[in-house]
């Protein structure tokens, strides 16, 4: 008994760990160090809470790695333009870091372990973004600024995070009357910490315990994030929920309706506000991020113009769209693209990992994304999440999402494998 707990407790730390480097505050701030922590959590999981190994399942491990390794090879050698050697450092070491935590739960885990670590760490975050985003009121005058090269924030004794003063008229919003920051919890932007709340009300909703105070709390939370892309997420799954539960019992129908109402006025406010309000600019960059790219991969659609960040960057402030179908597109839909370049990175991680990587990549990523084997129950709801955060948040070739795409490619491999063996 006491072993498991100390079991409980290390794969506890490896998800937190797991999420935290996909846009948390800590790998904002002390990246380095976090990330020297992370791999060293991880060895010691497997040195000291091993299993023996899975020799089809380790098999397909190495072929996963050597693959992934090729392709950003691949990629480095024949980008556009000259790239930095430290950027395909960083993702070698992304590609075993998550290679790592996922052949760990693979191997020396049964089956749901991941899940049940991955639910217990979202409440604790949610709970925390729960308690932040109203403690603002109280502590809104006793905030210290934090800041790294790129990034700053306000905090509360380094307890409660909230953005900077620079981006007071962003970052302000009036919710049902009441003034308060976007919450963005333990994230470093209120549209990443969606994501990860999101997967919280679909595992407790779909999943595991379908408590209706978690629900309302991780509902809440998502509402206070004023993010259009989570308030819409959460308006989808409200409704698969309250079909589900309708069906079952008539009286939660003024349960429902008294969470569907509210989630809905909110949504199309938000939406009309981006389309035609004050916040135009950031429906305009959300736009241009997913049309722009896509002209960028057309222009180099077998291996992409390269993963570097900063070369992606001054390559799209020099290019324009110039497509009569483009133009046609536009006129059908009634969306007029009024950006015409940026000097800033793309919030789209399929369109950047399309002008970066090419066409056959992106599509093999895609694939194994919708092949993945850590979450399949109630699959197409939650795959419905990730795509639709990820088409706003530069997340997929972060750890917590690429374990998802090794996933899919071990699970192929594996197969592969056995199928051989069973032939022999």
């Amino acid at each position: 008994m006491r072993f498991l707990q100390i079991h409980k407790i290390i794969d506890s730390l490896i998800v937190f760990m797991l999420i935290m480097s996909t846009g948390g505050l800590l790998f904002v701030f002390n990246r380095n160090m976090m990330y020297i922590l992370f791999i060293s959590l991880i060895i010691f999981a497997l040195l000291f809470t091993y299993k023996s190994i899975k020799k089809n399942l380790f098999y397909s491990f190495i072929i996963t790695w050597v693959l992934l390794i090729v392709l950003f090879l691949i990629n480095y050698y024949f980008a556009f333009s000259s790239q930095d050697q430290n950027k395909y450092q960083y993702y070698l070491f992304i590609i075993t870091l998550s290679i790592l935590v996922l052949f760990h739960f693979s191997n020396n885990r049964i089956d749901d372990v991941f899940v049940e670590r991955l639910y217990f760490v979202l409440k604790l975050i949610v709970f925390h973004a729960f308690i932040q985003v109203f403690f603002y009121l109280i502590v809104k005058d006793n905030l210290n600024p934090i800041s790294s090269s790129e990034y700053e924030c306000r905090t509360f004794n380094y307890m409660f995070y909230y953005a900077s003063l620079d981006f007071k008229s962003h970052s302000v919003v009036s919710l049902f009357g009441i003034e308060i920051v976007r919450n963005q919890g333990l994230f470093w932007e209120a549209g990443v910490a969606q994501v990860f709340f999101n997967i919280l009300f679909f595992l407790e909703a779909f999943i595991v315990k379908k408590n209706r105070v978690i629900l309302l709390i991780t509902a809440i939370v998502i509402i206070t994030t004023y993010s259009t892309i989570g308030i819409a997420i959460l308006l989808l799954q409200v409704i698969v929920y309250f079909i589900a539960e309708l069906k079952k019992n008539l009286i939660f129908i003024p349960i429902g309706l008294i969470l569907l109402i509210p989630v809905y006025s909110l949504f199309t406010a938000n939406v009309e506000e981006k389309l035609y309000g004050e916040k135009e600019a950031s429906f305009q960059k959300r736009y241009f991020d997913l049309v722009q790219p896509l002209f960028i991969g057309l222009e180099s659609p077998l291996t992409g113009i390269g993963l570097d960040l900063n070369r992606f960057q001054e390559y799209r402030s020099e290019f324009y769209i110039n497509s009569t179908t483009f133009n046609l597109i536009q006129e059908q839909v009634g969306l007029d693209l009024k950006m015409e370049n940026t000097s800033q990175g793309s919030a789209n991680s399929f369109m950047f990992l399309l002008a970066a990587m090419g066409f056959p990549t992106t599509l093999i990523f895609i694939y194994m994304l919708l092949n993945q084997q850590l979450i399949n129950k109630r699959k197409r709801i939650f795959l419905s999440i990730v795509i639709l955060s990820l088409f706003s948040s530069p997340l997929l070739l972060r750890p917590f999402f690429l374990i998802f795409i090794i996933s899919g490619f071990t699970h192929y491999f594996h197969r592969v494998m056995s199928h051989k063996q069973q032939l022999a």
